[in-house]
């Protein structure tokens, strides 16, 4: 627990927190809907199928009734960045064109100085390529390069695309004047060691900055210009700050537009990318060179309702399709395939017929992930043999019967009908059939539920009198309702520490604030359960008219366990020690005390 008012000054936390509305800024990196009040969506913090990601307009919160996760909008930033409470307040200040005083930050863990040289490295660098490409000589041939490809300026400029020079120490020289350290720059991969020197490793290549979903540089891709110049492709290694299997080329570009459409186009090259992007298509990611990771697919799936793949046409973007297709199918995602014809691909396409024909021979004629199992799966078998016409069959049936929708499996049960020659009754009963008997060999017991989840329903369970009382008071404390009243009548004396914790951090905010809100209580808390306690409490449903009379019957509520708790206490150590004299008439008297008396508090 870290009370940040020593830091900052909470008028300007506050300020930073008025001016980013907790939707907004979820939406920013979760699709949100609107069902009444709230909104929801698929939880960032754990893998679910099923929206249970809540984010409360009113109150200024998110709770997930999945993982339990729940808090304001710096709580957000902190849990889905990673980043301590100063830096979750300086990434939304800047979000908010709001100026923020220099921060010590001595007892906050930070961002390592390494990784804040090299996002400098890479941003010089960045500036450094797009310079050397538009603006000398040295880049004339890979800006006609781009010209060629149909490219124009104000794309190369959006994309920082740029052009590392042939010469060995031109790079190494411009970065070490800016105070950079070669050691460093080799460690981390921005330089590669020549001798005993350092080169630049992307020398006489065009250059694809590479950025995070904030925007910021941290890798970059190179594709050679020059038949001599090895390997054609060749991406930064990885680092502190570049992981391939977790970033996507243009997300940080496309990501709104994506959540605006709930699509989203993936595509095999940058210059598949940059092509689509110019003709109109700003919803476009690429993977970095490697297949599809099962991170990459959960960031998608958080933004877009459905994911559409389209690859180059030969049979490797075929086969990438396919692998692509079935990582997304792990994790519930709706998928689509859009085949692109004559064995082209997305950016020859687009530069010889023009985004009209992308739009409608290509996106528009995309195939649902089983309608393109079927046919991809047609590789693996000679149709003119019947052996393997039943093997081909057989397996088309297992597959149909994962489908969950009847209306779906009938759609393609008539393909097979067509296909084959054969009767739509036979297809649908060993559909059945398999169904049937996939559902018999799934019946095992269902594993232990995590502690987690054991919390959540502990938590949904009846809870005491005096409990829910607590719980309404405090709610009303963050309604701003009758606080002096329950200040001076109660204080801290509840009787869950818990609740005493919460209380105490509600006191202290009422001393610097005449009203207050929830979103200022999960500043001055870092606790797990404490936060989840808060969140549970914030979604209570309180009446804005409630009495003072209704007030007064929580008081009293609370009160009377504070006296009878006790009293229970000194019973159930007299029952104890009856039962360990086995003297049974005076147990028996006794546990018939410690029922009404529980029976009275209820």
């Amino acid at each position: 627990m870290i009370l940040m008012t020593n830091i900052l000054p909470e008028d300007k936390i506050e300020e930073i927190r008025k001016a980013n509305d907790i939707v907004d800024v979820v939406s920013g990196y979760v699709q949100l809907k609107k069902q009444g009040r709230n909104h929801f969506g698929l939880c960032p913090f754990h893998n679910e199928n099923t929206p249970s990601f809540s984010v409360t307009e009113e109150k200024q919160i998110f709770h997930c009734f999945g993982c339990g996760k729940g808090g304001n909008v710096f709580s957000f930033i902190m849990e889905i960045e990673q980043y301590n409470f100063i830096e979750a307040v300086r990434h939304l200040a800047t979000q908010s064109h709001i100026e923020l005083p220099e921060i010590k930050e001595s007892n906050q863990k930070k961002i390592s100085e390494e990784a804040t040289n090299l996002l400098s490295a890479y941003e010089w660098l960045t500036k450094y390529y797009h310079h050397l490409l538009k603006y000398t000589e040295n880049g004339e041939e890979a800006l006609n390069y781009f010209k060629e490809r149909g490219i124009n300026e104000d794309i190369i400029d959006t994309f920082q695309l740029g052009y590392a020079p042939i010469d060995e120490a031109v790079t190494v020289d411009f970065l070490l004047k800016k105070g950079f350290h070669q050691q460093a720059l080799i460690k981390s991969g921005v330089l590669s060691m020549k001798g005993q020197g350092a080169t630049d490793p992307f020398r006489g290549r065009i250059v694809f900055p590479i950025n995070n979903h904030l925007g910021k540089t941290v890798g970059f891709g190179g594709r050679a210009i020059k038949e001599e110049h090895q390997p054609k492709y060749l991406n930064s290694p990885e680092n502190e700050l570049f992981h391939k299997g977790n970033l996507l080329y243009n997300f940080d570009l496309a990501k709104n537009e994506v959540r605006k459409k709930g699509e989203v186009i993936v595509l095999e090259g940058y210059m598949d990318v940059i092509t689509a992007y110019q003709a109109g298509f700003k919803n476009t990611v690429a993977t970095l060179g490697t297949a599809l990771t099962e991170s990459q697919a959960k960031l998608l799936k958080r933004y877009a309702e459905t994911i559409v793949i389209s690859f180059d046409a030969d049979q490797a973007g075929i086969e990438a399709s396919y692998q692509a297709a079935l990582t997304l199918q792990k994790i519930g995602a709706d998928i689509r395939i859009a085949r692109i014809p004559d064995q082209s691909d997305p950016d020859q396409f687009i530069a010889d017929k023009g985004s009209e024909a992308f739009q409608l021979q290509v996106l528009d004629q995309s195939q649902t992930f089983t309608k393109f199992f079927m046919e991809y799966k047609q590789k693996d078998y000679n149709l003119k043999i019947e052996s393997d016409r039943l093997e081909y069959i057989e397996e088309m049936i297992k597959h149909l019967a994962t489908i969950k929708s009847s209306i779906e499996r009938e759609l393609y049960i008539k393909d097979l009908r067509n296909k084959f020659d054969l009767t739509e009754e036979t297809l649908t009963s060993e559909v059945n059939r398999q169904i049937k008997k996939t559902t018999k060999f799934n019946q095992v017991p269902l594993p232990e539920p995590p502690p987690l989840l054991k919390q959540t329903n502990n938590r949904n369970k009846t809870r005491p009198a005096f409990e829910n009382a607590e719980r309404y008071l405090i709610a009303n404390l963050l309604k701003n309702n009758y606080t002096k009243k329950i200040q001076r009548e109660i204080g801290i004396n509840f009787n869950l520490d818990i609740h005493k914790v919460i209380v105490t951090h509600i006191y202290a905010l009422l001393e610097h604030y005449e009203t207050i809100n929830v979103s200022q209580l999960y500043d001055k808390v870092r606790d797990e359960e404490l936060i989840q306690a808060i969140t549970s409490i914030a979604l209570i449903p309180i009446n804005d008219n409630i009495t003072e009379e209704e007030i007064n019957d929580y008081l009293q509520t609370i009160h009377i366990q504070a006296n009878e708790q006790p009293e229970l206490d000194k019973l159930k150590k007299e029952l104890a020690q009856a039962e360990q004299e086995a003297d049974t008439v005076r147990a028996t008297t006794i546990a018939v005390k410690i029922i009404q008396l529980k029976r009275d508090k209820k």
